[in-house]
């Protein structure tokens, strides 16, 4: 299976824009399945939710249109980040009432058939919550290719249970867009998650700066995919625009074996665990 990222600086605040570089910049690469960053077509920082709604789009809508079209073109399944508008206002002149319960920090998936599954990120991080509601849907995994598959999103990282979920519900891989500032933290603890369950994780991160106000965020970058021992298979720069693809084998996720005698699922003392 060929898995992937694109690790890249999304222009800011310009959903148009990023769009039409995508769709340069993907042009006849292919692969089963590729992740692009958290907020892949907006950027990440914003000031007001008046900023937040003048990228945010419904789904379906012309983004997910557009990565269906760039998915049958190109044969390949995306995973993107993008802000959800989640409630449609009834007229042009009643989307003058938005608020920010209105919208979702999400991860889309879409296939070349146009099959698409949403997911909304459980645990928001710092200033995300004066703009966006949680997810509060229950973690799901879906089929690519025979292969089983979970999305989550940038700060999800840190909560062991998010992964334990997807991997009880049988994900062999995470597809995990984010927008990271904290220098070393995710790519410690994604080869941690990778060894704990087993499991391929594709974390696709973002490059550069954004500057608002007095308010700046610098993006870690730094992607990598890990593999169900831990193993780094591939990894990109702290800094640099980059586009990878490797081929693994899932299968190797369906062990969850460390000894003869244990088993990472198996093994678990539920009668004793207070979570």
């Amino acid at each position: 299976m060929k898995i992937g990222y694109f690790q890249y600086n999304p222009f800011y605040h310009d959903v148009l824009q990023n769009r039409e570089y995508l769709g340069s910049r993907l042009a006849n690469h292919s692969a089963d399945l590729l992740v692009l960053p958290e907020l892949a077509l907006s950027g990440y920082l914003f000031r007001t939710n008046e900023e937040v709604f003048s990228c945010a789009e419904t789904i379906p809508g012309p983004s997910s249109d557009f990565f269906h079209s760039l998915a049958k073109k190109n044969n390949t399944s995306y995973v993107y980040g993008c802000i959800e508008k989640a409630e449609p206002k009834a007229s042009a002149a009643d989307d003058l009432n938005y608020n920010f319960s209105s919208f979702y920090n999400s991860s889309v998936y879409i296939n070349p058939s146009g099959d698409m599954k949403i997911y909304r990120k459980a645990h928001l991080f710092n200033r995300e919550k004066n703009h966006f509601l949680p997810g509060n849907a229950p973690f799901f995994v879906f089929d690519v290719q025979g292969v089983t598959v979970g999305m989550l999103i940038c700060f999800d990282h840190m909560f062991p249970e998010a992964a334990r979920t997807l991997t009880l519900m049988g994900a062999q891989i995470i597809c995990h867009p984010s927008n990271l500032v904290l220098q070393g933290y995710a790519q410690a603890t994604t080869r941690s998650r990778s060894i704990e369950n087993h499991i391929f994780w594709i974390l696709a991160n973002r490059i550069g700066t954004e500057q608002s106000g007095a308010v700046s965020c610098t993006y870690t970058g730094g992607s990598q995919i890990t593999s169900p021992d831990g193993s780094i298979l591939v990894s990109s720069a702290s800094d640099e625009e980059d586009l990878t693809v490797i081929d693994i084998d899932p299968s190797l996720a369906l062990d969850k074996n460390i000894t003869q005698g244990n088993n990472l699922l198996t093994d678990r003392r539920t009668d004793l665990y207070q979570v």
